[in-house]
């Protein structure tokens, strides 16, 4: 049935058609698709302005949940948030289900073809495959020839770039073997549509995408020898990979460990995760760290992102990898030349999903055809590597093609061309309006137990504008949802997770990496270290700009103060609003408040995966704080300071308390709050040996006191407790050696002394403490036992007692941080390469 664009669109998001055969909404006679129909009626009943408030509802999910991809190109800021356009990809059905036979065909064919590269070579061997296609390729490594993974495919995981071609089929444009991204984005953004669209999600019947993380899951178990206690892991690169966030939201999904490669290491050819309690074996890890820097020993030696001796693990079979190393040999763009051919010879027929047509330039007479048509093709290096991108001939000078044409005769193997790929267009919301965008679709497979599962849909990714010809995440484009639409709902698969198999995982979630605990306790430290500062210079601004101005003595006490507290000797005799402002935003200080915020962040990066939602939401609210600190605190707009630093210190207290409530008390969540105790002890006595070590007088000495309160979150329950005129006794009582006052040192010492009693202790210890809880004992001892009357004592115009006290109790603390630090946590030197590998370029 027809249907009438300006029937279905009144309401200012009117769809316009596209010229020649590339729209993916409507017919060659220009009617809409029915299976688009419900949508664009739907998004017409909304309009330009409920549209947009739908799209900054969808920006505020993805920022919450910590959804970002790093930008290489950008230096400064290269962590943005997640582009995600509302507008989906709809896929009908009927349509889908020849797709997805296409895409099980390919993997099958892909699988057979990696065992066959790294196996009996038959392709080779029948001149199918040319020799130097294949072996001046980077991604094929001779170390791992004759390695196999049990069962009966080698490739588990499968990405597939699919365009539509101008006569409206389907089209092959790539392959990613390595280790595909794009899934875990792909369900973050069904996420945020079924929250943001949950009524047109729900009646649009779309395919759901949890079996096929379920079959994901299920396949990396029945890898392991013994699947009923594996350990999976997936390798990240670290934070500053582009694709974090996919690997921390993957774990976290299909409840695995993330890991780096400090927290692994080989012994005895196995594989093993360093934890709180030692080695635990790893079984199947499944990687995103391309496979040639996965070994510094066999493969890139200068890496750090690999594990010295993870190639023979896998060559012992004590360690399956997904995908397997060397993989990355199936990325190769010369395979398509010879595909056909390829499966013919393994499948006994074509594909039915065809591929882009692909010259390589190592065959003269392909070579020949791409020097004489040179600005009509695209020019790509068969190797996909950062710094060296495709070449459209039409977008060239005369000079820079001349200089293309020198390259490929230089080296005529390494470089492929194919005819420039029109995408098809979808339509996209832009300036409050729908304007068509090209569209490429990733889709996924995953091993089964017969056959490859099928991601219904994918990741569709959309160019910022109409003629756009470079389609990636890296460039700035925008992503969709990708719905394959039913007539009717689908229905929901029962897990297949035995209860037995649950019980196990969850009493093996303590076994947390090392360096994670580790970002933890310091992630803890560096709030509480910043929470601090924030505390002694909202107290400083405060009596800076107060009713009653401070007499020089008094300014260059709370200068002292502050000094003492971020560690930092400012510049001048007295303290100025412009030494405050620097401690507050100069990243470049070690100890000020912006360094010390940007190392919390960069700590709750590393442990992404274990922070709920609403704390890493808290912690966005931070990151942004910090980022306006320059443009919003300026000496020129110092009116009220002091209520500038509010919203940083109101979303750090945020931040404890959901660590408090939320956490699982565990191992993570002790070390956190060993730190913060360790750290809140360190600052307050700090702060209390500057301020009360010397006798002032009256009134100058109840100003100290107060602001000593006020900083501590004190001075309400003092005046409750004592009244309004404040004295140096009371005040040490109570920020001192009360243990109901959650902000007193002898609380902190407490709770350190309780946490400290559940981590595991140095063996050889039957009834002696163990040094850390005896470091913890000896500083309770020494504040339990001190005499309000002998602290408080003036000895020739200092309180010589109290400040013994104070100094001896900085020296404990001190003394236990580092016994924390080399008792649990991992610092050995991460290897140095010790000769030029300039070789391994070539």
């Amino acid at each position: 049935m027809s249907i009438d664009p300006a029937v279905i669109l009144p309401a200012g998001l009117s769809y316009p058609p596209v010229a020649g055969n590339g729209d993916e909404v409507r017919d060659n006679e220009g009617n809409i698709l029915p299976h688009w129909s419900y949508l664009l009626e739907s998004i017409a009943e909304l309009g330009p302005e409920a549209f947009s408030e739908r799209q900054a509802k969808a920006l505020r999910i993805l920022r919450d949940d910590g959804a970002t991809y790093n930008i290489y190109s950008d230096a400064k800021s290269p962590s943005r948030i997640w582009n995600l356009d509302l507008v989906p990809n709809i896929i009908s059905s009927d349509e889908w289900g020849t797709i997805e036979a296409g895409l099980q065909e390919r993997g099958e064919l892909f699988n057979l073809l990696l065992r066959d590269i790294y196996g009996p070579g038959k392709l080779l061997r029948q001149g199918i495959i040319p020799a130097e296609a294949l072996f001046s390729h980077r991604g094929f490594l001779r170390a791992c020839h004759g390695i196999t993974v049990p069962g009966e495919h080698e490739l588990i995981l499968h990405g597939v770039d699919l365009i539509r071609d101008d006569d409206g089929k389907m089209l092959v444009i790539g392959d990613r073997t390595q280790s595909p991204s794009g899934a875990g984005y792909a369900l973050e953004n069904r996420t945020v549509m079924s929250r943001v669209f949950p009524s047109l999600f729900r009646d649009s019947h779309v395919h759901r995408l949890a079996a096929f993380f379920q079959q994901l899951r299920n396949k990396l178990i029945s890898l392991s020898p013994h699947s009923s206690r594996s350990r999976i892991a997936v390798l990240t690169p670290g934070p500053r990979n582009e694709t974090y966030f996919e690997h921390a939201y993957l774990a976290n999904y299909l409840g695995f460990y993330l890991v780096q490669s400090d927290d692994l290491v080989v012994r005895n050819g196995f594989l093993w995760m360093k934890s709180l309690d030692g080695l635990n074996r790893v079984d199947v890890l499944l990687r995103r760290v391309d496979d040639w820097y996965c070994d510094p020993v066999e493969l890139r030696s200068d890496s750090r992102l690999g594990v010295a001796g993870l190639l023979e693990a896998v060559r012992a079979g004590n360690l399956i990898v997904a995908n397997p190393l060397g993989s990355g040999v199936l990325e190769n763009p010369v395979f398509l030349r010879y595909l056909p051919e390829i499966s013919k010879a393994l499948l006994g027929r074509e594909l039915r999903l065809p591929s882009v047509q692909t010259h390589w330039c190592g065959e003269p007479d392909d070579l020949a055809y791409v020097l004489e048509h040179l600005p009509e093709l695209v020019i790509k290096p068969i190797y996909r590597t950062s710094g060296i991108s495709s070449s459209a001939g039409a977008l060239l000078t005369q000079a820079e093609l001349v200089e293309l044409r020198l390259r490929i005769l230089a080296n005529p193997a390494q470089y492929v061309a194919q005819p420039v790929m029109a995408a098809s267009y979808l339509p996209s919301f832009q300036d409050s309006q729908l304007l068509p965008r090209p569209a490429i679709l990733r889709s996924f497979a995953v091993a089964s137990n017969n056959s490859y599962s099928i991601m219904p849909g994918g990741l569709t990714r959309v160019g910022g504008t109409e003629s756009e010809f470079i389609i990636s995440s890296q460039s700035g484009a925008n992503s969709k949802d990708t719905w394959v639409v039913a007539s009717e709902p689908e229905r929901l698969l029962e897990s297949n997770s035995r209860g037995d198999d649950l019980q196990v995982r969850e009493a093996e979630n303590i076994n947390l990496p090392s360096r994670v605990l580790e970002n933890l306790y310091w992630m803890g430290r560096y709030a509480e270290r910043a929470e601090a500062s924030l505390r002694i210079l909202r107290t400083t601004f405060m009596l800076l700009n107060g009713e009653e101005p401070l007499t020089p003595r008094l300014r260059q006490k709370f200068r002292a103060a502050v000094a003492k507290v971020t560690t930092t000797v400012l510049v001048g005799d007295l303290i100025s609003d412009q030494d405050l402002v620097r401690q507050l935003q100069d990243g470049a200080v070690l100890s000020s408040i912006a360094n010390n915020l940007n190392s919390m962040l960069f700590c709750a990066d590393e442990t992404k995966e274990l922070l709920s939602s609403d704390t890493y939401r808290v912690i966005n609210d931070i990151r942004d704080a910090l980022a306006d600190l320059n443009s919003t605190f300026t000496v020129a707009r110092l009116s009220a300071p002091e209520e500038a630093l509010d919203p940083l210190v109101t979303a750090l207290m945020a931040l404890s308390g959901l660590n408090h409530e939320s956490m699982i008390r565990g191992f993570g969540w002790r070390f956190m709050e060993l730190g913060r105790r360790l750290e809140r002890a360190t600052q307050s006595s700090a702060l209390m040996n500057c301020l009360l070590s010397t006798v002032l007088p009256e009134p100058e000495q109840s100003r100290v006191n107060e602001a000593l309160l006020l900083t501590l979150e004190g001075l309400i329950s003092y005046r409750r407790r004592y009244g309004a005129r404040t004295a140096i006794q009371t005040s040490l009582d109570l920020v001192l050696l009360d243990g109901d006052n959650p902000r007193s040192i002898i609380y902190q010492l407490t709770q350190m002394l309780a946490h400290v009693r559940k981590l595991p202790n140095s063996k050889g210890y039957l009834h002696e403490l163990p040094p850390a809880e005896r470091i913890m004992v000896e500083g309770s001892a020494l504040v339990r036992l001190s005499s309000l009357n002998d602290m408080c004592a003036d000895v020739d115009g200092t309180r010589l007692q109290l400040k013994n006290v104070l100094t001896e109790l900085e020296a404990l603390l001190l003394r236990a941080s580092d016994m924390i630090t080399d008792r649990y946590f991992d610092h050995r030197e991460q290897s140095q390469q010790l000769v030029s590998s300039q070789w391994e370029g070539v």
